[in-house]
C-alpha cells in the first residue's frame, strides 16, 4: 500500500485548519494542524512531514521564520509552501527568494493548491527515487569507481573479480570514452596488489621519440636533454600494476621491445648497460577491435596473445542506458561536492532527454553534460533547458541542409558537409562523426587542415 503523504498545516486561524485539512484529507493526504511557528517546530520530529503549508503573518513567530529556521537545518529539503494575504505579498516574495517553494493567497483557490501539491508530491517522487538511487550508489551498484546494474555491467563485475583475483594480464577493449581506465584501476583495487603503484600509461598521447625511454626508463646521458637519470613505468610500477592505455596505437618498432620485456620480467633503461628485474601485473586497452588493429598492423599478433589473457569488453553506453539514472546520480552526488552545489537529480523531462541521445563520446560525454547541468542548475532539480541544445534535440527529426553548387570540389563540399554538420549538433565533435561516419580524430584534423587553409 503506498504511504500517505504528510503535510503539516501552520496558521493561526483555527477555522481555516480545519478547511484545508478536510479539503486535503478528502484528496488523500494525512494532515496536521498547528496554531503557531513553536507548535510545528514541535511537531517535526513526530510526524515528520513530507511539506509544510504555513501562514506568513502569526502572532508571535511569522512564517518567514518557520522558513528560514527550516532552511537552515537538516530539514532544509523540506518543501515549504506560504498562504498570505494580498496586503503581505511583498513578504511572501522575501520568502520565495529564501527558499519557499511556492506561495497561495487568500482566500485559498482550490485548483491552484491542488495543482501545486501535485506538483510537490511528483518531487517527493523523485526525491526518493534519489534517495534510491543513493543507496544503490553505496552498494553494488558501485563497484571501485565503476557505476551500473544492468546485465552487462554485472558480467563485467563478474569477470573483473575473477581477473583481479589472479595476477594474469587482461586486454581491456571498447569504445572511446566507455571507461577501460575505470576498468583498470577496479581490478588493481580488488587485486592483492591494492597497496601498491598503479601507474597509467597513454602510448598514443606520447611523440614517438620519447615513448621508449618512459617506457623503460633512461640513464643520464642516454640522449640530448637526458640531464639525470629516471626510471620507466615498468620500474615505477614494481609490485603494482601497469596500465598501457591505446596499446595498439604503440609504435610498431617498440611492440617486440615491450614483448620481450614482459615475457622475461626485466628491464634495461635507454642508455643502460644492466637489467633490472620488476614485478608488475600489466593491463592493457585498445579502443579498436583487436583482430582489425592486427589485420592493419596496427597490433602485433604476439603481443595480443600475450597480453589477452583475459579479455574484459566495456560496453558502450547506449547498449545499457538502463544504468543511466545511476550514472547521473553519480555525477550528481561528484559535482555537488566539487563545485558546492546544491542539486537533487534530474526531472523526468531530463531524464528522458538523456535516454533518447545516443552518447558517441560514452560516459566520458555525460561526465561533462552533467558537470555543465549542475553548474547551470546550482540546485533543486536539473530541467532540460539545463542541458545542451543538442541533447534536447536529440529525439528531433530536423534535417540540416548542406547546398553544394555544381562544379564545386569534392574537397570543398566535405568543407561545408562537416562545418554544417558541426553547427547542428552545436558543435559537439564526437556526435558530428557519428552523424557523418567517421573517427573524431578525422574530424579534429579536419578542422585544423581547414584553419590553416584560411590563414
Amino acid at each position: 500500500m503506498k504511504k500517505k503523504v504528510r503535510v503539516l498545516i501552520v496558521d493561526d486561524e483555527p477555522a481555516l485548519r480545519d478547511v484545508i485539512s478536510a479539503r486535503l484529507e478528502h484528496s488523500g493526504y494525512e494532515c496536521r494542524t498547528v496554531g503557531s511557528v513553536d507548535e510545528a517546530e514541535s511537531s517535526l520530529g513526530e510526524f515528520d512531514p513530507d511539506l509544510v503549508l504555513s501562514d506568513v503573518v502569526m502572532p508571535g513567530s511569522s512564517g518567514l521564520d518557520l522558513l528560514r529556521r527550516l532552511k537552515s537545518g537538516e530539514k532544509r529539503r523540506l518543501p515549504v509552501v506560504l498562504m498570505t494575504a494580498h496586503g503581505t505579498i511583498d513578504k511572501a516574495v522575501e520568502a520565495m527568494k529564501e527558499g519557499a517553494e511556492d506561495f497561495l493567497t487568500k482566500p485559498l483557490d482550490d485548483a491552484k493548491l491542488t495543482a501545486l501539491l501535485q506538483s510537490l508530491v511528483a518531487d517527493l517522487e523523485r526525491r526518493r527515487e534519489a534517495q534510491s538511487l543513493e543507496a544503490a550508489l553505496d552498494g553494488w551498484g558501485n563497484l571501485a569507481g565503476m557505476v551500473g546494474q544492468s546485465p552487462a555491467i554485472r558480467e563485467l563485475y563478474r569477470l573483473i573479480g575473477l581477473v583481479a583475483s589472479s595476477d594474469a594480464s587482461a586486454l581491456i577493449t571498447g569504445e572511446s570514452g566507455t571507461g577501460k581506465e575505470v576498468v583498470a584501476r577496479a581490478v588493481h583495487e580488488l587485486s592483492g596488489r591494492r597497496s601498491t603503484p598503479f601507474v597509467a600509461v597513454n602510448t598514443a598521447a606520447i611523440p614517438e621519440t620519447l615513448i621508449e625511454s618512459e617506457l623503460f626508463g633512461h640513464e643520464r646521458g642516454a640522449f640530448t636533454g637526458a640531464v639525470r637519470s629516471r626510471a620507466g613505468c615498468f620500474e615505477q610500477a614494481d609490485r603494482g600494476t601497469l596500465f598501457l592505455d591505446e596499446i595498439s596505437e604503440m609504435p610498431a618498432a617498440l611492440q617486440p621491445k615491450l614483448l620481450r620485456i614482459l615475457e622475461d620480467g626485466r628491464v634495461r633503461r635507454v642508455g643502460g648497460n644492466t637489467e633490472t628485474r620488476f614485478d608488475v601485473r600489466v593491463l592493457a586497452a585498445t579502443n579498436r577491435v583487436p583482430s582489425e588493429a592486427i589485420a592493419d598492423g596496427r597490433l602485433r599478433e604476439d603481443l595480443f596473445y600475450r597480453l589477452n589473457v583475459f579479455e574484459l569488453f566495456v560496453p558502450p553506453l547506449r547498449e545499457r542506458i538502463e544504468d543511466l539514472p545511476l550514472l547521473c546520480h553519480h555525477f550528481v552526488r561528484e559535482f555537488n561536492r566539487k563545485h558546492q552545489t546544491e542539486v537533487e537529480g534530474l526531472r523526468e523531462a531530463a531524464l528522458e532527454c538523456l535516454q533518447r541521445y545516443r552518447w558517441p563520446g560514452n560516459i566520458r560525454e555525460l561526465r561533462n553534460v552533467m558537470e555543465r547541468a549542475i553548474i547551470v542548475a546550482r540546485a533543486r532539480w536539473i530541467e532540460p533547458s539545463h542541458l545542451p541544445v543538442y541533447i534536447r534535440g536529440a529525439d528531433r527529426e530536423e534535417k540540416a541542409i548542406v547546398v553544394v553548387p555544381v562544379g564545386t570540389s569534392a574537397a570543398e563540399a566535405e568543407r561545408r558537409l562537416i562545418l554544417r554538420t558541426l553547427e547542428h549538433v552545436g558543435n559537439n565533435k564526437a556526435e558530428a562523426a557519428r552523424r557523418l561516419g567517421l573517427d573524431v580524430k578525422t574530424i579534429r584534423n579536419k578542422l585544423r587542415a581547414f584553419a590553416e587553409e584560411a590563414e
